[in-house]
C-alpha cells in the first residue's frame, strides 16, 4: 500500500518489501510467496535494483521541497535567458551586458528542457545495464534453485546404483556364507560319527582287556578252567586299522577364497555395464531430454 522499501524479488518475479516478507515468512510455516504461494529455498532473496531505484527517484520527487526562483547574482533579476557561450543562465541585464556582447541566448525552459532530454538520453545504457543486471541475477537465482535439484536428482541417481550393487553383494555374501556353513554341518557331522564309532570299538576293547587282567589273577586251577575262553575272546576283539583323516575332510578353503574378488566381479558384470560415449545434459539442446544415466 506504499513506495516499495529495500524491495527484494522471488524467483517467481514477485517483489515485496524486504521487512514484510520477512514478517510473512515468520507469520507462516513455510517460505512461501504472499501472491502465488510458490516456496522458496533461498533465506536472503535478492534485491530488485531496478524497483528500488524507480521507488528512490520518485520518492525523491515527493519530498523534493519548491525551490525559490534562480536569481541573478550580479543584478539580483530573476534568471530567464540562458547564455549558450558562457552555457549559464543570465538575466535580461546581463544580455545587455559587456560580458555578454554578441553572446547567443535561449529561454532557459527551452534549455532547461532540451538538457534534461539529454541527460536522460545519457542515463538509457545505465538503466538498459541495471535492467540486464536485474536480469541476470535473477536467472543466477533459477540456476541456483536448478542446481540444488540436479544435485539431489543426482545424488538420488547414485544411491539407486549403490544400493542395486550392495544388494547384489548382500545376497552374494549371505549364498556364500550359507555355503560355507553347510559344509562345516556336514563335515563335522561325518567327523562325530567316525568318533562314535571308533570311541564304542575302544570301549569294547577295554572290557576286553579288563576281564581277561581279571582272569590272569585267579588261581591256577581256575585259570586254566577260564584260559580257552580268554584265548578265544581276546581273539575275536576288533582289531580294526585306525582310521586317518581321509582326504577333502576339511573345509575347501581354496574352493570358498579363491580368486573370490574376481569371481564375484565376473557375476556382476551382468550387473554393469560400461559406455564409451557419455551424454552431457548441461550441454544438450533444451528440446532433448537425456536419460537418467546419461547414455541417450
Amino acid at each position: 500500500m506504499e513506495v516499495y522499501k529495500d524491495p527484494v524479488m522471488l524467483p517467481c518475479c514477485h517483489s515485496f518489501c524486504k521487512a514484510c516478507l520477512y514478517d510473512w515468512w515468520r507469520e507462516n510455516v513455510t517460505r512461501q510467496c504472499p501472491v502465488c504461494r510458490r516456496c522458496s529455498s533461498m533465506t536472503d532473496p535478492p534485491s530488485n535494483l531496478v524497483l528500488k531505484n524507480l521507488c528512490d527517484t520518485f520518492s525523491q520527487q515527493l519530498n523534493r521541497p519548491s525551490l525559490p526562483e534562480a536569481i541573478c547574482p550580479h543584478h539580483k533579476e530573476k534568471v530567464q535567458l540562458f547564455c549558450l557561450d558562457h552555457q549559464q543562465p543570465v538575466c535580461l541585464v546581463c544580455r545587455d551586458s559587456r560580458a555578454h556582447h554578441e553572446h547567443k541566448f535561449r529561454p532557459i525552459n527551452e534549455m532547461a528542457q532540451y538538457y534534461r532530454e539529454q541527460l536522460q538520453k545519457s542515463l538509457l545504457p545505465l538503466q538498459d545495464r541495471l535492467r540486464i543486471s536485474s536480469d541476470v541475477i535473477h536467472h543466477w537465482y533459477q540456476t541456483s534453485e536448478y542446481i540444488k535439484q540436479e544435485g539431489d536428482r543426482t545424488e538420488k541417481r547414485f544411491q539407486e546404483e549403490i544400493n542395486k550393487m550392495r544388494d547384489f553383494l548382500q545376497k552374494e555374501e549371505q549364498e556364500r556364507v550359507q555355503a560355507v556353513r553347510t559344509e562345516v554341518q556336514q563335515k563335522v557331522s561325518l567327523m562325530e560319527q567316525h568318533v562314535a564309532a571308533l570311541s564304542e570299538e575302544m570301549e569294547t576293547l577295554s572290557n576286553t582287556i579288563k576281564q581277561t587282567q581279571e582272569e590272569l589273577k585267579a588261581s591256577d586251577a581256575t585259570f586254566l578252567q577260564t584260559y580257552s575262553g580268554a584265548v578265544r575272546r581276546v581273539q575275536q576283539a576288533p582289531l580294526k586299522v585306525i582310521p586317518q583323516i581321509a582326504s577333502g575332510t576339511l573345509v575347501d578353503v581354496a574352493k570358498h577364497l579363491g580368486n573370490l574378488s574376481f569371481n564375484i566381479w565376473n557375476q556382476m558384470k551382468d550387473l554393469v555395464s560400461y559406455t564409451p560415449v557419455v551424454l552431457d545434459p548441461n550441454t544438450a539442446n533444451r528440446s532433448l531430454f537425456v536419460s537418467n544415466n546419461v547414455r541417450r
